[in-house]
């Protein structure tokens, strides 16, 4: 069961197309969403929340349309973003106050659970948290509404690599033990190799892939070799080339693999795939 499908979504800037943007997301998953600065991301997202309106297209989310069901959606839904801003004097407990009148399934003994399970305070000012225990209080203010579907956008920017691992682990947790389904917006891909089934990869404000991460990595490998060895087979072949003094390396598709017979041959990470992808889409 899919519980966020995207279907021809459009929306056009001076300079900048989301182009028929499509893919779906089944229930229970955690998906990652990349893309270099500038891709669509944001653009997407904001679409997804109704920030935007798109100029085409259609988002169903939990079943419902977005465009005519945004209330009841909001209900079951949760945002995260990191590096996101509160009043720096105002203490957890009054902006639960507020935030706990918009949401008739609120449940308040869920809400004391989660800040126990994620050691928060609700004396403390938010001027007094760090960026992972701001990402944490708005899981627990996400999860006391019942939110099945969480949008993260970029929810470990700025964390050290203790505090990144920390929050990936919760929301590992999430997924397994509490049955949420997470749309993972980030450019840190390396979080996404520890915890995404699938990634949804958007360039120039078109996608590029939707697939199973081990799908898309098992699409490619990564090639190095001399450049005595690059033939002028294997020089067509490669995606994002980049040549130095002693060594050429690139993408090879795995149907291709054999003209690297010549080559190390590697499994490339996320953060390769994308760099050689975006090399060959700048040519």
């Amino acid at each position: 069961m899919n519980i966020l499908t995207v279907d021809g979504l459009c929306k056009h800037y001076p300079g900048f197309t989301l182009d028929h943007v499509s893919f779906s997301m089944e229930a229970g998953t955690v998906m990652g969403f990349i893309g270099r600065n500038g891709a669509g991301k944001t653009t997407t997202l904001k679409a997804l929340l109704r920030l935007v309106h798109p100029d085409a297209g259609q988002v169903t989310l939990l079943g419902l349309d977005a465009a005519h069901d945004e209330h009841a959606i909001r209900q079951k839904i949760g945002f995260v973003s990191g590096g996101l801003s509160y009043y720096p004097r105002k203490t957890l407990a009054q902006i639960t106050a507020v935030t706990r009148r918009f949401y008739p399934a609120w449940d308040e003994a869920l809400y004391r659970r989660c800040l126990a399970r994620f050691r928060l305070s609700e004396e403390k000012r938010t001027s007094a948290l760090s960026e992972g225990m701001k990402v944490k209080y708005q899981l627990a203010l996400a999860m006391s509404h019942g939110a099945e579907l969480l949008i993260l956008d970029e929810p470990t920017s700025g964390l050290d690599p203790v505090s990144r691992d920390d929050l990936l682990d919760l929301f590992l947790t999430l997924r397994e033990e509490d049955g949420v389904s997470i749309l993972f917006s980030t450019h840190i891909t390396s979080d996404l190799e520890a915890c995404a089934d699938q990634i949804t990869y958007i360039q120039n404000g078109r996608i590029f892939a939707s697939l199973p991460k081990r799908e898309l990595l098992a699409a490619y490998r990564l090639a190095e070799c001399a450049p005595a060895r690059l033939t002028p087979e294997l020089e067509a072949a490669l995606i994002g080339l980049r040549r130095h003094k002693d060594s050429v390396s690139g993408l090879l598709r795995a149907q291709d693999a054999a003209l690297g017979r010549d080559c190390t041959l590697t499994a490339p990470t996320l953060e390769q795939l994308m760099v050689y992808l975006e090399r060959e889409a700048e040519k």
